[in-house]
């Protein structure tokens, strides 16, 4: 053994030595530098005269040398990339996978897009418009609705050719609550609302009217009301009375009052001047203004958690059983993500609601595709981009297999990723939308619409 350790010892000095007399030779070293893959990337536009002609741009980035051969798609041989733009034609109906792959000495790359054609030629962001091109027409006996504000609806543009494209009913984000609509004692405020309801009804929509009462938008003079209980409920009855004759024929449903149950206390009736000025019952006394105010219009009662929680759901169908006939249908906020809840808890909200022959409405849906909260992550991934499809498809096909006597609209809440209420809400970056800051349609956009097949 000690012989071995003196050899091994002596092996090292001698490999220090060459090392220092190299150094000392005044001879330069290369450096090593490892060569690694190239990325392949590239886009692809259509072009503006011909629909069945493409452009496809190779946007890939390296130093080296290195080659690029596409693959067009169309079952013939690979095509060595040229300097500028490839043009292609696409003529026959069909999908087509257009695949650049680059290599050099480190070895190959590629990256793929998929290019539809229907009978108007390539589909613009890979959703085709023939057959059931939109949401609206896709979904043949139910609303598709889209929340939007006054500032959208005066500011044109983009926003609202895509909701007079693809939505039928429309919400009011935040405008037509009691924070906005009656803003002081004796002052009502409905302007933010008439915009809304006047482009629902030159453009053939419905409007669902988002929410007479709730705890969150509740203005401060009520909050601070100096006057009797009584007194307090009949204020309450005159702003239900009042707002709902105003939109009387102009808005086709409402949500009376909404997350009226707590999340703890064993889901009892949340805390709030409502039920402090009113007692235990003032749900149903909503209720029961809103019935005499407007006979005609549905009346919802509108929650979040009722698909993730089963005591919630417990609490707030007992809620509504004690409205009796004074409601029309429920409300199930689906601010969801791309892996929960699942379906089975969807469906019990459905089933609940089916049993006691009300109408459901899927409201508030978005599905968040950042739930782990990580700061770090700048982009909407391939791959959680096909899961958030694949969740959009599956809410859509448990809404679409409601009987018909009980479906009314499902309603997604926000148009562009970059506008959702999640962003500021939570503090991190998503994209839970069907649309993306450019206002392209989103995978799950198509997952919207396999739901419908």
């Amino acid at each position: 053994m000690i012989k071995i350790t003196k050899f091994l010892v002596a092996t090292f000095l001698l490999l220090v030595a060459v090392s220092c007399s190299n150094k000392d030779s005044g001879e330069d070293q290369e450096p090593i530098i490892p060569i690694n893959k190239i990325q392949a990337s590239f886009d692809f536009e259509v072009s503006e005269t011909d629909g069945n002609l493409v452009y496809l741009n190779n946007t890939t980035v390296g130093s080296g040398e290195y080659t690029s051969v596409w693959d067009f798609g169309k079952g013939g041989a690979t095509v060595n990339d040229a300097s500028g733009k490839e043009e292609v034609r696409y003529d026959a109906l069909g999908e087509y996978t257009v695949t650049l792959t680059v290599t050099n000495t480190a070895g190959s790359t590629s990256a793929s897009k998929n290019i539809l054609v229907d009978e108007g030629g390539i589909c613009p962001n890979g959703v085709c418009s023939s057959g059931s091109g939109t949401l609206k027409d896709a979904a043949t006996d139910f609303s598709v609705g889209m929340i939007t504000r006054a500032s959208y609806i005066n500011g044109g543009g983009q926003h609202t050719a895509l909701l007079k494209q693809e939505f039928n009913n429309l919400s009011s984000e935040y405008e037509m609550k009691m924070n906005i609509m009656y803003p002081s004692e004796d002052t009502y405020d409905f302007s933010a609302g008439d915009v809304i309801v006047a482009f629902a009804q030159e453009n053939d929509m419905n409007v669902h009217g988002h929410a007479l009462i709730w705890h969150n938008a509740t203005p401060s003079w009520v909050e601070d009301f100096t006057g009797t209980d009584a007194e307090f409920e009949a204020m309450v009855e005159d702003y239900i009375t009042t707002t709902m004759n105003h939109f009387k024929g102009k808005v086709r449903s409402w949500d009376v009052v909404n997350e009226a149950i707590a999340d703890d206390n064993g889901n009892a009736l949340r805390g709030s001047i409502f039920k402090d000025r009113m007692g235990d019952d003032y749900v149903r006394k909503c209720f029961q203004f809103a019935r005499n105010a407007d006979p005609d219009a549905l009346l919802f009662y509108n929650d979040y958690n009722f698909a993730s929680s089963a005591s919630k759901r417990a609490a707030i169908f007992n809620l509504i059983d004690g409205l009796g006939d004074l409601i029309d249908g429920a409300g199930a906020q689906m601010h969801i993500s791309y892996n929960g809840p699942a379906a089975s808890e969807i469906q019990a909200v459905v089933n609940g609601t089916v049993s006691r022959n009300l109408l459901m409405h899927f409201s508030e849906l978005d599905i968040r595709t950042n739930p782990e909260k990580d700061e770090a992550v700048m982009e909407l991934s391939s791959a959680r981009g096909a899961q958030q499809q694949a969740k959009f498809k599956e809410v859509v096909q448990i809404y679409n297999a409601i009987p018909i006597d009980n479906k009314f609209a499902l309603t997604v809440w926000g148009l562009r990723d970059n506008e959702s209420w999640l962003l500021e809400f939570h503090g991190v970056p998503d994209w839970p939308l069907l649309f993306d800051e450019n206002y392209d349609k989103k995978l799950g956009y198509i997952g919207f619409l396999e739901g419908l097949n």
